[in-house]
């Protein structure tokens, strides 16, 4: 029985040092909801991590490709991620009129997108700062003379 106990303490601290690591650079999440008839509610809260993982799947060819079109701007990505890591709250933009809002900013770390429609639609996307600065340098890396 106390075989079973240790190798059941194992196995949880095991999983917990997983999810540390999965969860370590936060959660990227989108939530999406139309209010209209058969409009679409989408909530998707993935781990930060699935992007710096990801990108080692993704195939050479597309990823050529990619680092061909964004090379200019790969170097201001990663200044602007870089800076907006130095802000953790800060308003960047704010944007109404009488149908639409949309608002842009750091909100504890983590850039956040809002957009309010006057059909009631509904957009919310929330990324860390991290990852945008993580993913910047990943493809400068892949693209050489930059």
């Amino acid at each position: 029985m106390l075989i079973l106990a240790k190798a059941a303490l194992g196995l949880c601290a095991t999983m917990v040092m997983a999810g540390v690591y999965v969860f370590r650079e936060g959660v990227i999440r989108v939530n999406v909801d139309e209010h209209r008839e058969g409009g679409a509610h989408v909530h998707v809260w993935v781990p930060a991590t699935i992007v710096s993982v990801g990108m080692h799947f993704v195939p050479k060819d597309q990823l050529n490709r990619v680092t061909e079109e964004t090379r200019p701007f790969l170097p201001v990505l990663r200044e602007v991620a870089k800076e907006l890591e130095k802000y953790p709250n800060v308003e960047l933009v704010d944007v109404a009129d009488a149908r639409d809002h949309v608002r842009v900013a750091m909100v504890d770390g983590k850039l956040r997108i809002d957009a309010v429609s006057a059909d009631g639609d509904v957009v919310h996307v929330s990324v860390p700062a991290r990852v945008l600065r993580d993913l910047a340098d990943e493809l400068e890396e892949r693209a050489p003379g930059v």
